[in-house]
């Protein structure tokens, strides 16, 4: 039988060749596929621009239904939808606004504040023993029910066996 070639734009498969894949990779169906699947996670702007420059699909409004689909070249966006589509471009960006304000932080900035914090552990021996606790997250089943692999290291650390071989 021999290989067999999937795509998942299309979702079907068809025999691996050269010319098959070729031809397939340049049909329209595929082609119309993968523009369809990208178009998923466009921004949001541009969709609202793209919607805003169409005209209303007549067959959409009367009908609610459209033959051509994904490939009409009219908008089947709703009044509703454009309003909502319009709202959701708003609050992207004022998200990007309010995000622009806030400074960066440097690494510089960050290993000052990591000084800080391991200068203010040393100093306070208590902080750091009870930092070196492991805790189970809440909601966990109880220890001895954990695989292995989940329980916390024995306070010396695992011992570490003189004739162990792995793999």
């Amino acid at each position: 039988m021999g290989k067999r070639y999937f795509c998942d734009y299309c979702d079907r498969s068809f025999q691996d060749n050269l010319h098959n894949r070729k031809k397939h990779l340049n049909g329209v169906q595929h082609l119309r596929a993968k523009k369809a699947w990208y178009d998923l996670f466009r921004d949001a702007a541009a969709v609202l621009l793209e919607e805003q420059s169409k005209k209303p699909c007549r067959k959409f409004l009367q009908t609610g239904q459209c033959d051509f689909g994904f490939n009409c070249r009219f908008s089947h966006m709703t009044e509703e939808g454009l309003e909502k589509l319009n709202a959701q471009v708003q609050e992207e960006r004022r998200s990007k606004e309010e995000g622009a304000e806030v400074p960066a932080g440097t690494v510089e900035d960050w290993l000052e504040k990591r000084a800080k914090r391991v200068s203010l552990a040393q100093s306070n021996s208590s902080l750091t023993e009870k930092t070196l606790v492991f805790q189970y997250p809440p909601g966990w089943p109880p220890i001895q029910d954990l695989p292995p692999s989940l329980q916390a290291p024995p306070p010396g650390g695992w011992p570490i066996l003189p004739n162990l071989q792995w793999g």
